[in-house]
């Protein structure tokens, strides 16, 4: 059966009791059960939450053979805690038929695909598989299809109880020792910690694994004591230097900074461009590059940022230094740059849940007061779907993250990205799967030239007005590949290994099982 945005959609995956993606507005308005949250009664006053081992952690709150666990990934690449708690869990409890319900998983976390080998791990939900996890997925490994839902799909999925959590582990910065976490205020801090408040509140148990043990109460806190049932302390729970990967760091390539202006030039043009305006951007280099542009732009009509909203950077963190941006909203963290500014204004930088950045089914969520989100892509096809979780070779690699989230929500979607990447086309004819639909994209810029989406003929006419010359994005593609060559179609196994969901649980696509290569 095909979804609105032209994929066919198995019918294996449709008997499972899922529906197919019909549009990002379709239910608009529809009231949706939620799940009511589970909580231990504690009758006897307790002292001290803290328990000696994260075994004995996994002891108290029940740990048994197939259940589902979850981690937050604020630590990136830094993260140790997923892999502690993974072995832990398999090699001195036997614990198996594990499903890993974690925000994202990538190369921090690579020991993880051995455990997917061995048969151990069975099931994988998450926000983004990258590393050898994402291979070892590719390869048909995992037992279940892996489920990839963007950051306000997840906090969906789990107080509608879609996502059934058993024990939570939670990294922390700091603690008291009755559970009152977060991440700041330790000797490993990672900044916000928002990611890991749905999991706080849905999840049966709850554990904080922490290296940095202080006086109660540690407020203010992310985490509740309310919510937790043990406190373990490590030696480290991860490394921060890691956190800022080489996509967060912000690009000084002269064709991505030209890019970065001409996003910035765009901004300029439209009508939302006035004092309070709202802005969200990407990981990208080129998208976090948009920033240094701006600025210009808006010391010209001496007007202020309203809010920034996501994940964080420094060069955010400078704009509202120098008096440029009122508040800025903080899921996440991409540099110590921003972790140490979240800790020192806390009452303009302020961090919240990835419910209420983008959960589509809360009844506020900020995306939906986005003005402007700037965001790359690794394809866009001709009908402006986006591709940010598989590779030209059909192997995941990416994260949905808060793509389809905001591009749904905020009044004006760039994508940003070159026409090719070495000699692959990014611009092309049929992307190889979709994680954010075409009817949420406005405007595409490369390195060749603009183009924007026909459904918004009020932005090309502000293009117009202003002089900023566009194009048909066929012709775009048609320019990518007279460059580089159209690519041979990739061919497929029946074998679905990702199931990739529409933000308000439809099935947006899925991915299959990529034929190996015969020499």
């Amino acid at each position: 059966m095909k979804n609105a945005v032209g994929r066919d959609i198995p019918e294996q995956v449709l008997k499972e009791g899922r529906r197919i993606y019909e549009g990002k507005y379709t239910h608009d308005g529809t009231y949706v059960q939620r799940l009511a949250p589970r909580t231990r009664i504690c009758e006897k006053p307790r002292a001290s939450k803290l328990v000696a081992s994260l075994k004995e952690a996994c002891l108290r709150c029940g740990a048994r053979d197939g259940m589902t666990i979850s981690f937050h990934s604020d630590f990136r690449n830094g993260d140790y805690v997923a892999n502690l708690a993974v072995r832990t869990l398999v090699e001195e409890l036997g614990i198996k038929d594990i499903t890993i319900a974690a925000t994202s998983l990538g190369s921090a976390q690579d020991a993880i695909a051995d455990y997917i080998e061995q048969g151990i791990v069975t099931g994988v939900q998450t926000s983004g598989v990258r590393g050898r996890i994402g291979e070892v997925i590719s390869e048909g490994k995992l037992k279940t299809p892996a489920i990839i839902r963007s950051h306000g799909g997840r906090p969906r999925a789990i107080s509608a109880g879609e996502v059934h959590i058993d024990i939570a582990f939670l990294a922390a910065s700091s603690s008291d020792d009755y559970g009152n976490a977060s991440g700041i205020g330790g000797k490993n801090n990672c900044g916000s910690i928002g990611f890991a408040v749905p999991d706080a509140r849905y999840a049966d148990h709850v554990v904080i694994v922490t290296d940095t043990l202080v006086e109660f109460p540690n407020m203010p806190s992310t985490i509740s004591s309310i919510d937790v049932d043990c406190v373990v302390v490590v030696d480290e729970v991860g490394n921060p230097a890691k956190i800022a990967t080489a996509e967060a760091r912000m690009t000084e390539n002269p064709r991505e900074l030209m890019m970065a202006e001409r996003v910035a030039d765009i901004i300029a043009a439209t009508p939302y461009f006035k004092d309070g305006f709202s802005f969200q951007t990407g990981v990208g280099g080129p998208s976090l590059a948009v920033n240094r542009f701006l600025e210009a732009h808006m010391r010209r009509e001496n007007i202020q940022m309203g809010f920034a909203l996501g994940g964080i950077s420094s060069a955010m963190c400078q704009l509202q230094d120098k008096g440029l941006v009122r508040k800025i909203l903080d899921t996440q963290d991409f540099d110590k740059g921003a972790i140490a500014h979240l800790a020192a204004h806390p009452d303009v930088h302020i961090e919240i849940s990835t419910d209420e950045y983008a959960n589509p089914s809360n009844k506020g969520a900020y995306v939906n007061k986005l003005d402007y989100v700037v965001l790359s892509a690794l394809e866009i096809d001709i009908d402006f779907n986006v591709n940010v979780i598989t590779g030209s070779d059909g192997v995941l690699r990416g994260a949905p993250g808060g793509h389809p989230d905001t591009a749904a929500g905020s009044k004006c979607c760039i994508i940003v990205t070159p026409l090719m990447r070495g000699r692959m086309a990014t611009v092309c004819e049929k992307v190889v799967t979709v994680t954010t639909p075409g009817d949420c994209v406005d405007v595409l810029v490369t390195d060749y030239g603009v183009a924007v989406n026909p459904l918004r003929p009020d932005i090309i006419e502000c293009l117009d007005t202003a002089g900023i010359p566009h194009v048909s994005i066929e012709v775009l593609k048609e320019k990518a590949y007279s460059m580089v060559g159209r690519p041979d179609a990739l061919e497929w196994e029946d074998q679905v290994i990702a199931i990739v969901e529409a933000r308000d649980g439809s099935v947006l696509d899925v991915v299959k099982k990529i034929k190996p290569v015969r020499l």
